[in-house]
């Protein structure tokens, strides 16, 4: 009968770790208690202050991104102005060349 015994061993320390079990899940606290309800409050609060957080890094960073993009333009405005003067006083030594050229073969 060593057996039965077993299997009556088995089946009171199955119902012991339902009852355990059973008792665990009552002793949880309920969905409208004042304690679940104030984790479910500084969850969401940490949530929304997470999401604010993140648009912000957007905001920043596409500010960050048109500041970038407004430098870069105005680099290459500069740049462009730049090499139209160069141009410009090269045609102007270019002219007074030319000028100075055409005075010298008048005199002759």
């Amino acid at each position: 009968m060593k057996s039965i015994d077993n299997f009556h061993d088995r089946q009171k320390t199955s119902a012991d770790a339902k009852a355990r079990l059973v008792a665990k899940l009552a002793s949880r606290p309920r969905a409208d208690d004042p304690a679940v309800l104030a984790r479910a409050a500084e969850r969401k609060a940490a949530a929304e202050a997470r999401e604010a957080a993140r648009i912000a890094r957007k905001e920043a960073q596409a500010a960050a991104e048109l500041a970038a993009r407004q430098a870069a333009a105005e680099q290459a405005a500069a740049a462009e102005a730049e090499k139209q003067q160069r141009e410009a006083d090269a045609k102007a030594r270019r002219d007074e060349r030319y000028a100075a050229r055409k005075a010298r073969v008048g005199k002759r």
